[in-house]
């Protein structure tokens, strides 16, 4: 499981492990967790950076449409997971 690093503010950083990732109408979306124990709490991630970028912009996906179709695709992605909304 990959691990990647991601900057809140120019001081503070946070590392995810990434269970997933998808592209959805052109978006692209990756499922994170900070633990990889069974049971961890989980995010999914909305890339928001512009095309040609060199680094990614990511988002915290709320709104709950939006997040009950992408948490559907993950959930058939990787079958032995279940996402509670």
């Amino acid at each position: 499981m990959e691990k990647i690093k991601f900057t809140l503010t120019d001081d503070e950083t946070v590392e995810f492990f990434v269970l997933e990732q998808t592209v959805i109408g052109g978006v692209s979306y990756i499922l994170v967790t900070e633990s990889d124990e069974d049971e961890a709490e989980a995010l999914i991630l909305k890339d928001l950076s512009g095309q040609g970028e060199e680094e990614a912009l990511y988002e915290v996906v709320e709104d709950d449409g939006e997040l009950e179709a992408v948490s559907k695709v993950f959930q058939e992605m990787l079958e032995d997971v279940e996402i509670d909304l």
